[in-house]
């Protein structure tokens, strides 16, 4: 099983050796001339847009390529920082995650329909017969569209209906289903804040509480310096209880400037990371390879 998920994990590698602002921009001097202007801006807090119409956005977002990165895949290893550093508690975490659009921007409001699937594994590599502790298994189906004001490109929107579980039975089963609403804003073309709010039904029998630690979404806040040379993250949850806040900062350089492969840096701080261990409290950094999504991904 891991020799197939080492496959797909390459083969998202070759998928992905290019960056898609290089599809996006080289055959429109217009649109590059805009990008590398802002890109060399520093006044990083100061709203730049591109200056794009709604139909040549259409155009440029329906040319890209349909399979792409959807959510950062990476393969990290590390150690917690609230408990001792054993073989125990040391691990390796990967995450493989895709999006696959199924339509043009053909549908109502000139939305098109796009699928998701992330997967997301820990693994106890250090300890003996190295066994993963969970697997988590998301996939989606939803709605996007760019977001045009006064003939710049601001931001973009998203409805998806998802499910997550860990495929498990018994016990040790955790699922849940919950309809994702979403947004994208882009201040300039380094900087950009993005949006998640969970509007949930909790099925799992062994999870009912899931919520009380997983929150009801997120905010990410996220900068790239010039050319992309660093990405700089940091996803803020908040749960249940006053200044309860479960955070992951990453940092990521990257190693090619035309190639998307980043070296990758993670640190979390909260619950749910896991479902197996929703309810248990970590604090945790690892390290090891990433491809990141487009910066001005429309996902």
């Amino acid at each position: 099983m891991f020799k197939i998920y080492i496959l797909l994990f390459l083969s998202i590698f070759s998928l992905s050796a290019i960056a898609q602002e290089d599809i996006i921009l080289m055959d429109n001097d217009t649109i590059r001339r805009q990008y590398n202007a802002a890109m060399e801006d520093s006044r990083i807090f100061r709203p730049r847009h591109l200056n794009i119409s709604e139909d040549e956005t259409i155009k440029l977002a329906d040319r890209l390529p349909s399979f792409a990165v959807y959510r950062d895949t990476y393969f990290v290893t590390g150690v917690p920082l609230n408990e001792k550093i054993t073989n125990e508690s040391a691990d390796a975490s990967f995450q493989v995650s895709i999006r696959q659009r199924l339509t043009k921007s053909v549908l109502p409001f000139k939305t098109f329909l796009y699928l998701t699937y992330t997967q997301k594994s820990f693994w106890d590599i250090y300890s003996e017969s190295s066994p993963f502790r969970d697997t988590n298994y998301n996939p989606g189906l939803g709605l996007g569209k760019y977001i045009i004001h006064d003939k710049k490109l601001v931001g973009a929107a998203f409805a998806q209906i998802k499910h997550e579980s860990n495929g498990r039975d018994g016990d040790d089963s955790r699922s849940w289903n919950y309809l994702s609403l979403s947004m994208k804003y882009y201040f300039n073309a380094r900087f950009n804040l993005s949006g998640e709010f969970w509007i949930p039904y909790v099925d799992g029998e062994n999870n009912h509480d899931l919520l009380d630690y997983r929150g009801l979404g997120y905010i990410s806040i996220n900068y790239v310096s010039y050319k992309h040379k660093w990405w700089l993250s940091a996803d803020i949850n908040p749960r249940k209880g006053f200044g309860n806040i479960n955070t992951v900062l990453t940092a990521s350089f990257r190693i090619s400037e035309k190639a998307n492969q980043y070296i990758f840096a993670r640190m979390y701080n909260g619950y749910g990371e896991s479902l197996i261990d929703y309810n248990k409290y970590t604090m945790n950094v690892r390290v090891g390879i990433c491809i990141k999504p487009d910066f001005y991904s429309i996902f």
